[in-house]
């Protein structure tokens, strides 16, 4: 059994952690939905043999902007075993990397595409799928000391945060609070468009900017909550805070 609060805090870099996080089996009703999700299979990946573990953050380890989600998708990262990678919401986000040139590609389709990324690195607060995409606050809770150690770890490099949706907002947070930063209180509410500065407590903190955008949900994205031009703006600004170069897009 790995033990979230005992594994994560020893990991030396992000590739470690990323290794320990994949055997992690804590929360028993995610290890059931992630392994029955993968022995079931949506008919269209009927031939994919399912990653069906925690999947790892992913991008480089001196990543200046951190994008954190939600969880992995049953038959997206669940499958793939890569953040953001073969659903609907890693298409979105990929390509709009893409457009500013913080991507290689436009697209994520398996963990063998290809695809890099460039000062930017995915994450979550929930490593595992869960049931009807919503984690329970012990779930998240739980997993947390995952995020703890992948902010220690970018703490010198980080200049950016952006948080994708409420969940990703109020996860993440508490953890920059225990990672090296300073926040306001109030605690700020989630908004698409929010920024807020977070001062560094620690050495080798810089001070840190935290945007808030909508989710890339399918839901958000069909219905035109979050656009393209919505979530390539949040993204620019975000970069060039980051002091990563952008491509000009329309």
């Amino acid at each position: 059994m790995t033990y979230p609060t005992r594994q994560a805090p020893r990991a030396a870099d992000v590739h470690a952690l990323g290794r320990s996080l994949s055997e992690c089996r804590a929360c028993p009703r995610l290890v059931d939905w992630r392994e029955e999700t993968a022995r079931v299979k949506r008919p269209a990946f009927r031939d994919w043999d399912y990653w069906a573990r925690p999947v790892p953050g992913f991008g480089p380890a001196d990543a200046r902007m951190l994008l954190v989600g939600l969880a992995p998708a049953a038959h997206g990262g669940n499958r793939t075993g890569r953040m953001f990678t073969g659903d609907r919401a890693g298409d979105v986000l990929v390509a709009a990397l893409h457009d500013l040139g913080l991507a290689s590609q436009p697209t994520s389709t398996h963990s063998g595409d290809g695809l890099q990324l460039y000062g930017v690195r995915f994450t979550s607060p929930v490593h595992c799928a869960p049931p009807a995409n919503k984690p329970t606050p012990a779930e998240r809770d739980t997993c947390r000391p995952w995020l703890v150690r992948e902010l220690e770890l970018l703490r010198p490099t980080l200049r950016t945060v952006v948080a994708l949706g409420a969940f990703g907002w109020q996860a993440v947070l508490p953890v920059l609070g225990e990672g090296g930063w300073s926040l306001p209180r109030p605690r700020p509410a989630f908004a698409h468009g929010a920024r807020l500065e977070l001062p560094p407590t620690r050495q080798g903190a810089a001070p840190l900017a935290v945007h808030g955008c909508y989710h890339v949900t399918q839901r958000n994205t069909f219905t035109g909550r979050l656009t393209p031009a919505m979530l390539r703006e949040v993204l620019r600004t975000a970069a060039l805070e980051s002091g990563l170069p952008v491509h000009p897009t329309p």
